[in-house]
């Protein structure tokens, strides 16, 4: 694992992730149901805007797990154990506890605050969960991810046999089908702090190591049959719609959701690995603006909603406080401080040189 290969398609798909996490939490603000999962509720209701959520909804997390394990199998390539540990510790755990004691509990104030309750101080990893996952993750699997280093070309020859075909994806599936039937969550959807959340985003965060380690053998593949995964995971979403109001099997669930999951990889491999100034720029953006995101959400939520304007309007501009209220203070902010910097996840860069890459 010497060769380091810049993979523009994967930090591309770190950023869209993330930004279509922004959009679905907005979207939440407007369902009938948003106050007992702890959001702010718009009066007028926007269900319908639940349908395409509800297709991002089963397969939203998984990627970003799959994209997160990818990112550790770029930076095993140049990084001892000891190394890679000190580094996740820096850019994950200490953003993960930061965001638990000191910005989380900021929304948490504005919502209470809007609910006239008392406005206790209560810390939480919220919407952070996955980072604590993350490194987890990475402390158990780590012992296994070294053996597959040191055998990475044994490993990798067995992988491009697999992985030669469509139907090598079963063997990533399956796994997802037998924990959704032996796990039976209730809703498929819940992973924040759940157990099914932790096991699904422990097989997503492996496989997307995996599917580093396989290169470009499964590369090809994933472009090659792109088109007939989505047809299979839009059928599937389409019967789910319609026979099962959005309900249906959990391990239906999994099999759409791993679906899903290869038709993104496959149009990202194929159409996103090209280098731009705004990837480079979004790139470093996206960890802090996610982490703020929900700050900023509930204070939109607070000032606009009050103001009874058409639920549709509201959305909109709800969305543009809050891209552009977390960009600027991203820019105008965090971006410049020595200190907040690693507090958000950045690499202290006195140079002002791109900091962060999803494969380093």
């Amino acid at each position: 694992m010497t060769t380091i290969e810049r993979r523009f398609d994967i930090d591309w798909l770190r950023v869209i992730t993330i930004g279509l996490l922004l959009i679905y939490h907005i979207a939440i603000i407007f369902q009938p149901w948003a106050p007992f999962i702890g959001f702010i509720k718009s009066e007028t209701s926007m269900e319908s805007i639940w349908i395409p959520m509800s297709m991002l909804n089963i397969w939203r997390i998984p990627l970003l797990f799959f994209v997160s394990g990818m990112g550790v199998c770029f930076a095993m390539r140049k990084r001892s154990a000891i190394e890679l540990l000190q580094e996740r510790s820096i850019r994950i755990l200490v953003p993960f506890l930061f965001g638990m004691f000191c910005v989380v509990p900021l929304h948490f104030l504005i919502w209470k605050n809007y609910y006239n309750q008392d406005l206790t101080y209560q810390a939480n990893p919220s919407h952070l969960w996955f980072l604590g996952n993350i490194f987890a993750y990475v402390l158990i699997l780590l012992p296994l991810f070294l053996y597959m280093k040191r055998n990475h070309f044994l490993i990798k020859s067995w992988l491009n046999k697999l992985f030669k075909t469509p139907f090598g994806l079963l063997v990533v599936t399956i796994p997802f089908v037998f924990e959704s039937l032996l796990i039976n969550p209730n809703p498929f959807e819940m992973y924040a702090m759940t157990l099914h959340g932790f096991i699904l985003g422990f097989m997503a965060f492996f496989f997307g190591f995996v599917f580093i380690l396989a290169g470009e053998t499964l590369r090809r593949t994933l472009i090659k049959w792109k088109w007939l995964f989505l047809i299979l995971a839009a059928g599937l979403y389409t019967v789910r719609l319609v026979v099962f109001q959005l309900q249906s099997p959990n391990y239906l669930m999994a099999i759409e959701s791993n679906l899903w999951g290869f038709t993104v990889f496959g149009f990202a491999f194929q159409y996103l690995n090209k280098a731009s100034k705004l990837l480079t720029y979004l790139s470093e953006a996206a960890y802090p603006v996610y982490i703020i995101h929900m700050v900023m959400l509930y204070g939109a939520s607070y000032l606009i909603l009050p103001l009874q304007m058409p639920a549709f309007l509201n959305f909109v501009i709800i969305n543009l406080i809050t891209f552009i209220g977390c960009f600027a203070l991203y820019e105008l902010v965090i971006k410049r401080s020595i200190i907040l910097r690693p507090l958000f996840g950045l690499k202290i860069n006195l140079k002002n040189k791109p900091a962060l890459k999803l494969q380093t």
